[in-house]
């Protein structure tokens, strides 16, 4: 068992969004001082979890009670690998992505921005929450804060489109947590006498026969259906309609990357990888991401409107993550959890990418990107680059966390699974790479007057830095790998 220390880094790091929530408020009528809060409070929170990395890699797991629910049962923060890697991914990219929102947000004379920022805030202390759960109960409870929190944000605009798919966000995804979920952990709460602290054999592990195990954990997988995996997956593209830093911050950061944490946590703390090797549970999910991988690839394939392109690449890089974790092996493990990190600065630039592309020339469909590199080359350069990392080619970093995955495909001899890794990593090639070719290469539109340059610096700059971390995540991946197999 790890050693375990007491710290209140992961406490100060979770309320430093929420602190940022009335500073906000106060300042609302003075958005250079507003904007400029967001950025200093990403900046602490991003040092504070950072101080946590030397106890964390030597080995030790940092704890902190906040409250006790039941006897027995608290709300508790226990910061491993897995959850230091993704509160390092989730509070260093709030930081880029709030420089990313005061561009965008202003170039387009969005309304409403203090409501947007705040509850942006919220949804990052919820993500932490989530990071730094040391138990089912705690996690489950900050997954809930994150749907509540993050539907203002996909509601943003306030019209017909923007309700309808704040509709579709919360039925989804409320349904199945409290439909799926919340049934499978009162099970656990139940047959774990009480105790759901997570371990790394599974508190759940021999308390339950195989067909309860193998209900359960597809319970779970489908109740966080965060993680996208079809059929539970249309929330996905209908959040679309939200501004582009929203879709950026649900589509790489905050609420996909949630969804799939939490279900490398069942996994993982729950049920435990051996004692999931004695039961069908987790062939079945890999058999679902592996269909879920190829099928949302083929769609994402046809799709004209570039956001939903990549909405539909979202659900399938998504699929990469939970069958690494359900291949059981350790490989896949490794390259499950770098792909969160990999694929979250991948696709955060992609987005952003979309949406300077947007402010700048009004463009929102793959059809009309003929000629655009040639007045915009930083961000057209910038999509190049978080193109090759997503279809795992160097000198991306999912180079590496898709080789993992390769490997971990073969060390457990599911060789359908490997190709259907192939397979999508083709499809990748197909629905990215033509759209940085046509950019560069390509035709302007008709109608197009070739006039105009790249998006405000506040846009362009956070897409810059993001697409240049993929390239060092692909340099230097030691971190990574570190914090990841400390999992195995």
């Amino acid at each position: 068992m790890p050693e375990t220390v007491d710290s209140l880094s992961p406490l100060f790091a979770w309320l430093v969004s929420l602190a940022l929530v009335p500073v906000l408020l106060v300042l609302r009528k003075r958005p250079n001082l507003r904007d400029g809060a967001s950025l200093v409070a990403g900046v602490v929170k991003l040092a504070l979890v950072i101080s946590l990395v030397p106890l964390v890699t030597a080995g030790k797991v940092v704890v902190v009670t906040l409250a006790e629910v039941l006897p027995g049962l608290p709300i508790q923060f226990r910061v491993d690998g897995l959850g230091l890697l993704f509160a390092l991914v989730a509070s260093g990219l709030w930081i880029v992505t709030t420089l990313y929102a005061m561009g965008y947000m202003r170039g387009l004379d969005e309304h409403s921005q203090t409501r947007f920022y705040s509850f942006f805030a919220v949804s990052l202390s919820a993500t932490l929450g989530v990071a730094f759960a040391g138990n089912l109960l705690t996690l489950y409870l900050f997954y809930e804060l994150l749907s509540l929190s993050t539907w203002p944000l996909v509601t943003h605009h306030g019209d017909a489109e923007g309700r309808s798919g704040g509709r579709t966000y919360l039925a989804y995804l409320l349904g199945s947590s409290i439909g799926l979920a919340l049934p499978a952990l009162i099970f656990c709460y139940m047959r774990s006498g009480g105790n759901m602290d997570f371990t790394t054999t599974g508190f759940l592990a021999g308390k339950v026969s195989v067909v309860e195990g193998t209900v359960v954990l597809l319970m779970f997988t489908y109740g966080f259906a965060k993680a996208g995996l079809m059929p539970l997956h249309s929330w996905l593209p209908a959040a679309m309609v939200a501004p582009t830093p929203v879709s950026a911050l649900l589509h790489a950061v905050a609420v996909v990357k949630v969804g799939v944490f939490c279900v490398i946590r069942v996994f993982t703390g729950v049920f435990g990888i051996e004692f999931l090797r004695g039961i069908p549970g987790a062939q079945i999910v890999a058999a679902l991401a592996g269909i879920t991988i190829v099928v949302s690839s083929l769609i994402a394939l046809s799709q004209d409107n570039l956001k939903r392109r990549l909405a539909f690449s979202t659900i399938g890089q998504l699929s990469y993550i939970i069958m690494g974790v359900a291949l059981l092996s350790d490989n896949g493990t490794v390259g499950s959890i770098m792909h969160i990190a990999t694929h979250a600065f991948g696709k955060i630039t992609l987005f952003f990418c979309a949406g300077a592309i947007y402010v700048a020339t009004g463009k929102k469909y793959v059809s009309q990107m003929g000629g655009l590199g040639r007045r915009m080359p930083w961000t057209m350069g910038a999509f190049l680059v978080a193109s090759l990392s997503i279809i795992g080619l160097p000198p991306g970093g999912g180079a590496w966390s898709k080789w993992y995955l390769l490997l971990g495909t073969l060390d457990a001899g599911a060789w359908w699974l490997a190709a259907a890794l192939v397979a999508s990593t083709l499809l990748n090639i197909g629905y990215l790479l033509p759209v940085a070719v046509s950019a560069f290469f390509g035709k302007a539109a008709e109608g197009d007057d070739g006039v105009g340059g790249e998006a405000p610096l506040a846009c362009v700059i956070p897409l810059c830095l993001t697409a240049l971390m993929t390239l060092v995540w692909f340099v230097f991946p030691g971190l990574l790998k570190t914090l990841a197999s400390l999992m195995t």
